[in-house]
């Protein structure tokens, strides 16, 4: 894995946080190219010593970065996927390995954008991967070997969890994983807002809230017991917690996340068919 010549396609956060795990895990800024939209965004790349090219400087900086890259991650947004692999198509090295972190993107389509050499494998990092807390799923295309696929966790490994599934399983696992930091975040917001109407001024409300949640992650991952187990731990019969929850339970949370996941799940499946 140190030894391979790597090319990242998009340095927003994810692409980002990808180029930063390589790196804090040993990997040489030489072998490592980069591109970008801006000047002043390779420029910062530039800094840590890895080849960066900016596409308003430069119209072919993508495929003059795939040029001799045996692993080439794509981290632009869904819409540009088949056509930045196009772009560099013919620019890739025979026996490349194409990873692309776009939601709904297909690898049969990707396969379709680059020559019959190169293996292509989707992958569905989320948002903490920048603080190598992510989880990332990840599912092989056709003509990728279990030795790509052992490339691919090892990558992400550095910057958090994997789990490989099937793809016709990658959208779902997006739904949940991939966007469920967001779910976290809208939840903890709405308890800060409900903190606050309690009399709590914001710095309060949000310590309050925001190191309950980090505290309970943590807790649940440390102890290896069920959430379920947990929550019968802290809610004491006839107490303040248990008329709370009892509340919750009316509002049928189950049913209202199953609606929003298959409605994250469709969306997924028309950005494939885009």
């Amino acid at each position: 894995m140190n030894n391979l010549k790597i090319a990242v396609l998009g340095t927003g956060s994810m692409g980002g946080a990808i180029v930063d795990g390589l790196l804090a895990d040993g990997a040489s800024p030489a072998q490592i190219s980069v591109t970008t939209r801006s000047a002043a965004s390779a420029a910062a790349w530039s800094s840590k010593q890895v080849n960066a090219l900016a596409g308003e400087v430069e119209p072919n900086a993508n495929a003059l970065a795939v040029q001799g890259a045996e692993l080439v991650i794509v981290a632009v947004k869904p819409a540009y996927v088949v056509e930045v692999l196009s772009e560099v198509s013919d620019a890739l090295t025979p026996g490349a390995l194409v990873i692309s972190v776009a939601a709904g993107i297909t690898t049969a389509a990707m396969e379709r954008a680059v020559p019959e050499s190169v293996a292509v494998i989707r992958a569905m990092p989320n948002t903490p991967s920048v603080i190598k807390l992510g989880m990332t799923g990840l599912a092989a295309g056709s003509r990728a070997s279990a030795d790509q696929l052992k490339v691919a966790e090892e990558l992400f490994a550095k910057v958090g969890k994997t789990l490989v599934v099937d793809e016709s399983q990658i959208d779902a696992l997006s739904t949940i994983s991939g966007s469920g930091p967001a779910y976290v975040f809208y939840f903890v917001e709405q308890l800060v807002e409900a903190s606050k109407a309690l009399g709590f001024a914001d710095a309060s409300a949000a310590l309050l809230v925001n190191e309950t949640f980090r505290g309970a992650s943590e807790y649940l991952i440390a102890s290896g017991r069920e959430p379920g187990e947990l929550r019968a731990q802290v809610t004491s019969p006839n107490g303040t917690t248990m008329r709370a929850i009892a509340e919750l339970e009316k509002l049928n949370l189950a049913a209202g996340f199953e609606v929003a996941l298959n409605a994250a799940l469709a969306r997924a499946k028309e950005l494939g068919a885009s």
